[in-house]
């Protein structure tokens, strides 16, 4: 059961923000600068203020039991999970050591990330400084540590970054992301600019660490089903991506691109529907959400949604007058020609759910045309960028199937065998760019030329 009204008044009186609570699980926003248990700074800290809370909800006489099975760094804010029975701790805490609870973070850094990278160091920590360090791999008491993160916003030489942990070392995240040149802003342990500048005796300005715990996904230790907590992080850093912030729990299906009163761009991840799966997540953040336009599952990228009825009025008359205007990366077999404009005709098979090629005269035949020009070439695949001139079924998957190039990973257009080969099986198709009432948004997803594998 969710906490009741007045545990959260009460909560709020022991400085605490409540997120969830029942009979097993105790799940608070971590506030910044706040350590997660007493330390030797003597300051306050969140599993006191947590116990002192259960203490007087429940009445009891002496201390309230409750278990820490896991941290998070004092400069960091964010989703903390507690056991309120020594079950729930013991089932908690192999989740956490198991790596089977899932943690995400959102991370604003300096530089210029790739769209997406997983990091693989080995830290060793300095235990007379309480930081850690990457060393080479072999060095006595260094531990492996991996995370992946993906770029969703870029913005005046900083990157948001939603960020996994597939380990849980000490500060880790911000020493792989300072080893791999990508320094998270207001870090003032592992900043080069803030460390050199504290040594020189200049003056710099302190700013808040900008890495917050928005998810965690766990098993509940008693009933066994997956739970997901969210903490939108807050402070002025974080305030330059309100589209990001605002659609940061919707993170399964897509990420935050641009979001005013009446429209709302996401970048949409392959595998999610539309009509289902990327309205149901945003629908549940938003009172009014309308699709204009699709993309097919396995396709990523940009999808325009209206905030209102009139906004989705206008957004699909100018959709048929062709004035948004989109771009597409994909990955296609072979190598074609530098440019080129494609015109073929086809009739949408309804029952086969495909789009067949037909002859111009034929009744029902719609027009489909684009301009494509090729990017990059590697082995046996090109990365081309495609110009939509109409916004038929499938049609970029069909053109480029009939010139001879199919999509890598389609499978109904493609070429089966091809996608085996290089063991694909997601179209490499990405909405990359958009035009739309004065407004040019960009994805920060790529798309990356495959090498062929041999098959077992």
């Amino acid at each position: 059961m969710e906490y009741r009204r007045d545990c959260k008044e009460l909560a709020e009186k022991h400085g605490l923000t409540l997120l969830y609570e029942d009979n097993h699980l105790l799940v608070l926003e971590k506030p910044v600068n706040v350590p997660v248990q007493a330390d030797a700074s003597g300051d306050e800290d969140l599993l006191s203020r947590a116990k002192r809370y259960l203490k007087e909800a429940g009445n009891k006489p002496g201390e309230a039991y409750l278990g820490l099975v896991h941290r998070l760094d004092r400069p960091v804010g964010g989703v903390m999970c507690f056991a309120k029975t020594s079950k729930a701790a013991a089932r908690l805490t192999a989740q956490f050591k198991g790596h089977s609870a899932k943690k995400r973070y959102a991370a604003i850094v300096e530089g210029a990330p790739e769209s997406r990278a997983q990091l693989t160091d080995y830290l060793k920590k300095d235990e007379t400084t309480h930081s850690s360090f990457v060393t080479p791999e072999g060095t006595e008491g260094a531990k492996l540590a991996r995370l992946c993160y993906e770029t969703i916003a870029r913005l005046d030489g900083r990157a948001l970054l939603d960020v996994s942990l597939y380990t849980g070392r000490p500060h880790q995240i911000r020493v792989q992301l300072s080893h791999a040149g990508l320094p998270i802003v207001g870090d003032q342990r592992y900043h080069p600019a803030a460390i050199a500048a504290a040594a020189s005796g200049r003056e710099f300005r302190r700013t808040q660490i900008c890495l917050w715990a928005y998810a965690l996904t766990i098993e509940h230790p008693t009933l066994g089903e997956p739970m997901t907590f969210f903490s939108v992080p807050r402070g002025p850093q974080w305030e330059d991506f309100p589209a990001q912030m605002a659609m940061l729990p919707a993170f399964s299906v897509c990420s935050g691109v641009y979001l005013d009163d009446e429209l709302l761009v996401c970048d949409k991840r392959a595998g999610v529907e539309v009509e289902e799966g990327l309205l149901s997540e945003l629908s549940s953040l938003f009172p009014e959400v309308y699709p204009v336009h699709r993309l097919d599952a396995n396709t990523q990228g940009l999808v325009l949604l209206a905030r209102t009825r009139a906004m989705q009025a206008e957004l699909e008359s100018l959709f048929y007058t062709h004035e948004v205007k989109k771009l597409y990366h994909a990955v296609v077999l072979g190598r074609p020609k530098a440019r080129g404009s494609l015109v073929h005709y086809g009739k949408k098979d309804a029952a086969g759910a495909v789009m067949r090629l037909c002859g111009e005269e034929e009744p029902g035949a719609q027009r489909m045309s684009l301009d494509y020009r090729v990017l990059a070439a590697g082995e046996g695949c090109s990365l081309v960028e495609i110009d939509l001139h109409t916004g038929r079924t499938h049609q970029i998957r069909v053109q480029m199937a009939a010139m001879g190039h199919p999509v890598l990973g389609d499978d109904k257009y493609g070429d089966r065998e091809a996608n085996r080969r290089y063991r694909c099986r997601t179209q490499q198709l990405l909405c990359k760019r958009m035009a739309v009432k004065g407004l040019v948004l960009e994805s920060c997803r790529s798309l990356a030329l495959p090498e062929p594998r041999l098959l077992p």
